[in-house]
């Protein structure tokens, strides 16, 4: 027993090829011309043939690595008499055949895809074809020539394969200018993605089949008018992919003209529904597919690859891009809001807004159009708690702090939530399971001059009045010095936005998702309360608890809006 190498055969320029599979394992027993990896690359997926019979002693590639001509993919034992004959599975790069020339059986070619037919360039720049099917049936190289302005029947070449492949995509439309070499239409088979190209220039006059057929070798596919005589037929040419380049040679599908009479049709006849715009993407079949199943046209994807090429990353861009847009900017496929010129009547000045500001409105847009709100109203009494606070500003000046309502509001909210856990959850799993949490970490909205923040204060039911005020009064300067740290605006299970000083007796606030709910607080204000003998002036301090629906009803809502009311007008109860 020898040890021998099996290496990567050339793969027509697929350098960096990813191993999307690895068919054998070690102790597997290799016959000749079996299978070891699957590679792709942004031409096709091929396979990867072992050119020698044996036993496998180690792998040297795995799912995901890059690999190119000459890498290493396995050692394996074999007899040394079987080492000589399968020698014929390696081809010369010398020889007058290369390995970019071996047919669909070739175990060095991979796929099934006869490259037999690529034209070898001669020392004189011109180019010779080698073995066309005219020649193999003793015809003369001229007999099927067609002229100018003749019909002429494209046909499916050899596919290597008596299964056939899908015809996936047309990319000429009738109607259509081509020229010699452009790509017709994309087939795919179990092995490889391959292009059919036109044999001649001409104009696209009949498609004879439809996207989703199965189509096999001698097939008729299309009709064209041939503008130009066609090149002598190569034997069963396909290619995998169309450089924007001139290539080495001009491969052609099999082809018979017709003159001054059709042949039989027997295929239904149907227009493609491919864009006749989509045949000058310059993209392999890797991306079309991709592109389809995205249902992504091409046409409007930017290539950044050379010469313009699309790439993968250009095509998943694209699609991130548009679901962004989608969600956010444009309101989830709802029509947009034209921009009229506003120069028009008057003078403009355009501004950017802050990316803080963008990011605000993304949230909104995203929460609204995705979340059932119901907004529930109430008014607290806080006539006790603002005697209460006031006896506190001397106290409160001595800690050098402010003492607003809102600390009070906060710790309301903490302890109704330990007794409400569902306004404190989140939706998980598409909606099937909820997410309780263990933890009240309650956010505040802060105006600040770049916009909208949230910052949210940790284990809000186990701090104090004053450690609250505090930590409020901290959270909101760094706020408006932008100096609040990314997971300090993170956690929250609860918001709460007031207007404060600003004025007025309510809003509807949007829900900051994940989170179910966030409570609304306006400005305060006297007001005149019947007691049953008289109109006492008491502090009435209006309340908006926005919630959502799927996950809170309306009792739920009522009792918690109800207990952090009752809170707020007895501040004695928080610490019960």
């Amino acid at each position: 027993m020898t040890e021998q190498l099996i290496k990567v055969p050339d793969i027509g320029g697929a350098e960096g090829a990813e191993v999307v599979e690895v068919l054998v394992a070690v102790g597997d027993h290799l016959a000749l011309e079996q299978s070891v990896i699957v590679v792709e690359s942004d031409k096709a997926s091929m396979e990867i043939p072992a050119n020698l019979a044996g036993t496998v002693t180690a792998l040297r590639v795995a799912v995901g690595d890059a690999i190119s001509e000459g890498d290493v993919i396995l050692a394996i034992d074999v007899v040394s008499s079987v080492q000589g004959d399968s020698e014929l599975g390696q081809l010369d790069a010398s020889s007058p055949v290369s390995d970019a020339t071996a047919s669909a059986s070739d175990p060095v070619a991979g796929v099934a895809i006869d490259l037999t037919a690529v034209n070898e360039p001669q020392r004189d720049g011109t180019s010779v074809a080698v073995a066309s099917r005219a020649e193999a049936s003793g015809e003369a190289p001229g007999a099927q020539e067609a002229t100018q302005g003749a019909s002429l029947s494209v046909v499916i070449p050899d596919l290597g394969s008596d299964q056939g492949a899908e015809l996936v995509e047309c990319l000429v439309a009738v109607g259509s200018a081509v020229e010699e070499g452009d790509s017709l239409v994309l087939l795919e088979s179990d092995k490889a993605s391959m292009e059919v190209p036109a044999p001649a220039a001409g104009v696209m006059t009949e498609w004879l089949v439809s996207v989703g057929s199965t189509v096999k070798q001698g097939d008729l596919i299309a009709l064209m008018s041939v503008t130009t005589a066609p090149a002598p037929p190569s034997n069963d040419a396909l290619v995998t992919d169309q450089e924007s380049e001139p290539p080495r040679s001009a491969p052609t599908a099999a082809v018979t003209a017709v003159k001054g009479e059709s042949q039989p049709v027997t295929h239904e006849r149907v227009d493609p529904i491919s864009d006749s715009e989509q045949s000058a993407v310059y993209a392999g079949p890797a991306v079309r597919k991709l592109a389809r199943e995205f249902g992504v046209a091409l046409t409007q994807v930017t290539g950044t690859g050379a010469r313009g090429r699309i790439q993968k990353e250009d095509l998943q861009q694209h699609v991130a891009q548009a679901l962004s847009e989608s969600a956010f900017g444009s309101g989830a496929g709802l029509p947009t809001i034209p921009e009229p010129d506003y120069a028009r009547f008057g003078q403009v000045e355009r501004v950017s807004r802050s990316r803080v500001e963008r990011l605000t409105a993304d949230n909104m847009v995203r929460a609204w159009l995705n979340i059932p709100h119901v907004t529930q109203f109430g008014d607290a009494d806080v006539s006790d708690l603002e005697d209460f606070r006031q006896t506190l500003k001397q106290e409160a000046a001595n800690k050098a702090l402010r003492l607003t309502p809102l600390p009070f509001i906060v710790k309301a909210c903490a302890v109704a939530l330990s007794h409400h856990p569902k306004l404190q959850s989140s939706l998980a799993d598409g909606g099937d399971s909820l997410v309780f949490k263990h933890y009240c970490h309650i956010g505040m909205a802060v105006e600040t001059p770049g916009g909208l923040v949230v910052p949210v204060i940790r284990d809000a039911d186990k701090k104090t009045i004053w450690q609250l005020a505090e930590e409020i009064a901290s959270l909101a300067q760094r706020a408006r010095d932008k100096q609040l740290k990314p997971d300090e605006m993170q956690g929250g299970v609860f918001t709460v936005s007031s207007l404060g000083a600003i004025g007025g007796d309510g809003f509807t606030p949007i829900i900051n998702a994940p989170e179910v709910a966030i409570l609304g607080v306006g400005c305060a204000s006297v007001q005149p309360v019947w007691d049953g003998d008289a109109f006492q002036p008491r502090t009435r301090l209006p309340l908006a608890l926005s919630y959502d629906h799927r996950v809170v009803n309306g009792g739920d809502g009522g009792r918690f809006l109800a207990e952090v009311s009752s809170l707020l007008g007895d501040v004695r109860r928080l610490i019960l």
